[in-house]
């Protein structure tokens, strides 16, 4: 008789540790344990730490709370301004409500990769070539709107979306390398013809200052051949003043020609001879 009460006792305890190992189970720090019990959902959320469940009654599935990265394979459409272009990017999103998310989508991870996948081709074809290559951040915020909509009814909010990068055809980027080439050429003749404008300025100033001090001029041109000389070139070009020139052209006008006076006396001596 006491043989079978022992027995049937380690029996009970085998039974319950059986039992006790069933039901038991850990939620770890960044999860949350969503129960269903006969298929119903209990209004509970387990927290993390050690819980008890009913043993073929109940069924735990834990959900995790971490924010998720998730990459955005590129996809390639047309934009705007009809340029064909490859955009890639990624997603970071993590679960609010861990009943929503268990029981009103399917696959939630799932669900936000074809909901980012469609939401960027649809940027792409509303946004032309300079917003998504300029103006990434208004083309984000835009993206991560699109996707947290319908997200919000599944439990998930979308933290960040990011536009990693935009991959182009070898023509749009030659074509682009010669517009930027052309504007910085354009860029750098307008700096040269301003800089011309502001020397021709500061050279008028200069000729009217040395008008008023003819002496400034002559003070420049010993200063010019000075730097031409220091150069120690062979050749020396000195430069002539035209006034010079001039003045000496008027004064070889003034003079008579040569012989002239001679000749006027030799007439009239040949002809009061004749007289």
């Amino acid at each position: 008789m006491v043989e079978a009460l022992v027995a049937a006792a380690a029996a009970l305890v085998s039974v319950g540790a059986v039992y006790a190992m069933s039901a038991a189970r850990v939620v770890k720090q960044y999860e949350r344990g969503v129960v269903f019990r006969l298929g119903r959902l209990r209004p509970e959320v387990r927290g993390p730490g050690f819980t008890m469940i009913l043993p073929f009654v109940d069924r735990l599935q834990k959900v995790n709370m971490q924010i998720v990265t998730m990459p955005v394979p590129g996809q390639e459409g047309i934009t705007r301004d009809n340029v064909t272009v490859r955009v890639d990017a990624v997603v970071y999103f993590r679960v609010t409500s861990p009943a929503e998310a268990v029981v009103r989508v399917e696959d939630y991870r799932f669900a936000v990769a074809q909901m980012a996948q469609t939401s960027l081709r649809s940027i792409i074809g509303k946004s032309e070539l300079d917003d998504l290559l300029s103006n990434r951040e208004k083309l984000n915020q835009g993206l991560e709107l699109m996707i947290d909509s319908p997200a919000v009814e599944w439990g998930v909010t979308i933290d960040r979306v990011e536009i990693k990068d935009v991959s182009l055809p070898e023509t749009m980027k030659r074509s682009m390398a010669r517009q930027a080439e052309a504007d910085r050429e354009r860029r750098a003749r307008v700096i040269n013809a301003d800089a011309e404008l502001q020397a021709s300025k500061k050279l008028a100033e200069a000729a009217k200052e040395m008008s008023e001090q003819p002496a400034a001029l002559q003070l420049r041109l010993l200063q010019t051949v000075v730097a031409v000389a220091a150069e120690k070139n062979s050749t020396l070009v000195l430069p002539f003043p035209v006034e010079l020139l001039r003045f000496l052209e008027r004064a070889q006008q003034q003079l008579p020609p040569a012989g002239g006076a001679d000749g006027a006396g030799g007439s009239e001596a040949a002809n009061s001879g004749q007289g």
